[in-house]
């Protein structure tokens, strides 16, 4: 996997928590650079696999990679909340969603992700019609500081908005590298982490609905299980950030709760057999210390697991 221009995340433990999978297809709804779905058609040859992306670029460079499974391998352009409900391929056996972005899209200046980028751009699909370019420059003050407080979690989200108003009503803010000085001059460098960080990502986050994306992936995840057409299906999502991963534990949560009674019921009335399936484990998994050394951007990645049980 030397010529993979994304290393992909947690390999080893996303292709151990499909190894009950025995048919069906697999989708992998973030297909990206096709990291984990080269090595899930490797590894389970039995399988069927389905790729989904909203990036040319990245459908592109995955339809030559994975060029040898062509056979057993279909690619989709879209957004996963989109394209997820109508697929007509079943049955579906395996989900994975990797929600961060990847490195080919941070390092490629022309793509507006990066903290030394020319352009100010950010979307993952690039015939998209909202960019950060129209966020950052068109956007009024309180909901530039809607965005950097709860997407960005920026704590000082009120003093960078105002300085981008101040910085754009000079000259439109043009590029990433422009946006960065102007929050370097509210939030002073300190630490590994660069300080328009949180900034970008509150942007970027705005840009391509991406938590709207994850809300809606889980709904049709809940809907097709409760339609009958996941059956012990394995779900594992990849997050970046306490607000994707949040969403994603919640609602795991929610599909695992047996009882759905008042709790100051006197006794259960629902049977308690309201749960859809169970988590794999409690807590998520993270990268180990031999992955850190080579994959720096693995640090914050977290799995969750989630096995949809037998439809009825």
């Amino acid at each position: 996997m030397n010529n993979m221009p994304h290393i992909p995340v947690l390999l080893e433990e996303v292709l151990d928590g499909f190894s009950n999978i025995k048919e069906g297809y697999f989708v992998d709804c973030t297909l990206g650079y096709a990291g984990h779905s080269e090595a899930m058609l490797k590894r389970y040859e039995q399988i069927q696999h389905i790729g989904i992306d909203r990036d040319d670029e990245a459908l592109a460079f995955s339809k030559a990679r994975l060029e040898p499974f062509t056979s057993r391998s279909k690619l989709y352009k879209g957004t996963f909340a989109a394209t997820l409900p109508i697929l007509e391929e079943s049955p579906i056996t395996g989900v994975l969603a990797d929600f961060g972005v990847s490195s080919l899209q941070l390092d490629k200046m022309d793509r507006g992700f990066s903290f030394e980028s020319e352009t100010l751009d950010m979307r993952m699909d690039s015939k998209a019609e909202l960019s950060a370019y129209t966020v950052v420059n068109e956007y009024a003050q309180d909901k530039l500081e809607y965005i950097l407080n709860h997407y960005g979690e920026v704590r000082s989200y009120k003093k960078v908005a105002a300085a981008i108003v101040q910085a754009r009503s000079q000259k439109p803010i043009e590029s990433g590298k422009e946006l960065a000085q102007i929050v370097c001059s509210v939030i002073p460098r300190g630490g590994k982490i660069h300080p328009a960080t949180l900034s970008f990502q509150g942007i970027r986050i705005e840009v391509n609905n991406e938590l709207g994306e994850i809300e809606g992936l889980l709904d049709v995840l809940e809907s097709k299980f409760k339609a009958g057409e996941l059956n012990s299906t394995i779900v594992s999502l990849i997050t970046f950030h306490s607000l994707e991963d949040r969403l994603v534990k919640n609602r795991y949560k929610t599909w695992a709760t047996k009882c759905i009674c008042d709790p100051q019921a006197m006794r259960c009335t629902c049977n308690k057999d309201n749960d859809l399936g169970k988590m794999l484990v409690r807590k998520p998994i993270t990268a180990t210390k031999n992955e850190l050394k080579v994959n720096a951007r693995s640090r914050s990645a977290k799995l969750r697991t989630f096995i949809f049980k037998k439809a009825q």
